[in-house]
């Protein structure tokens, strides 16, 4: 007989449903081994999917799989858990915030009503920053020259759970117009210390947003990202400790290139050269429900 799971199709970042980013989420996977669900992974080919299991050590735990690997950290997968969660009846609307076991650490995630939805808020690790890395060596990686980037900023290397390289650019239209020349990556990365690279400006698509970014990837995993919470930890921090914004809290945007729109709260908690975490929050709206087999 096959054994069943319950599954959801969860898009995260946004209230409506085909928008945002999709995450698939499989209910009491404790049975299912890692090469499971990295096939899983590889048979929904989202950017991630994620699948809850019990915990020791907090309220749930949690692991999220590319297409390729495990990550230790990701935002929309927990936005996604955090609503399949409410769905089964594991966690409450109404409570304040749970503790989530992922494979870089346990993290709090904060529950808000907000405009008749739960907003679901992430408290991501402390932010580390790492390598700095030359413009000349980067730019054209992406199709850019260096003239399109921020000047007087490093191309940097953040980790707030996930290595992610942090690339500002001057304008929406070099956001836009970034695209990956695949074997410059290539080799960009095997020399890098960075998971994935977020490419962002200092202006949103919308008079809501303070910020745009897009995130790219190689094959197997998706070429591009609709929305990246990891990454918008990571460049919160990065705007916050070189002044690039002159308040903590704004919300970021991404996804507006797929037609995927999506938007983030962001919060940072600390001083710049002293920063606690980066809070993450946003909605999700749920797409499909149904069951698994193996």
């Amino acid at each position: 007989m096959p054994r069943k799971f319950p599954v959801f199709l969860i898009d995260a970042f946004t209230q409506k449903p085909l928008q945002g980013n999709a995450c698939m989420v499989v209910v009491a996977a404790d049975t299912l081994s890692e090469s499971d669900m990295q096939a899983f992974a590889r048979e929904t080919n989202l950017s991630e999917t994620a699948f809850i299991l019990n915990s020791s050590v907090a309220d749930v735990r949690a692991r999220y799989f590319t297409p390729a690997e495990e990550i230790p950290l990701a935002g929309h997968p927990t936005l996604a858990v955090s609503r399949a969660l409410i769905e089964v009846g594991r966690i409450r609307s109404t409570q304040r915030s749970y503790s989530l076991e992922l494979k870089a650490g346990v993290v709090t995630v904060e529950l808000e009503a907000d405009s008749g939805a739960t907003r679901f808020t992430m408290a991501q690790r402390p932010p580390r920053f790492l390598r700095t890395y030359n413009p000349d060596q980067v730019a054209p990686a992406f199709g850019l020259a260096p003239s399109d980037l921020l000047p007087d900023v490093p191309i940097q290397t953040v980790s707030t759970g996930t290595p992610q390289l942090m690339i500002a650019v001057r304008s929406i239209e070099a956001v836009r117009r970034a695209q990956l020349d695949f074997a410059a990556y290539a080799q960009l990365k095997q020399s890098g210390d960075f998971f994935s690279p977020h490419v962002f400006c200092l202006e949103g698509m919308t008079p809501h947003g303070r910020t745009f970014a897009r995130h790219f990837g190689l094959p197997p995993d998706t070429y591009e990202d609709p929305f990246t919470g990891s990454a918008t930890g990571g460049m919160g921090a990065y705007l916050w400790r070189y002044g690039l914004i002159d308040q903590p809290r704004f919300i970021a945007e991404q996804g507006h290139a797929m037609q995927r729109p999506g938007h983030a709260f962001v919060e940072v908690v600390g001083t710049p050269d002293s920063i606690q975490t980066v809070k993450v929050g946003g909605h999700t709206a749920l797409v499909m429900q149904g069951m698994l087999s193996l």
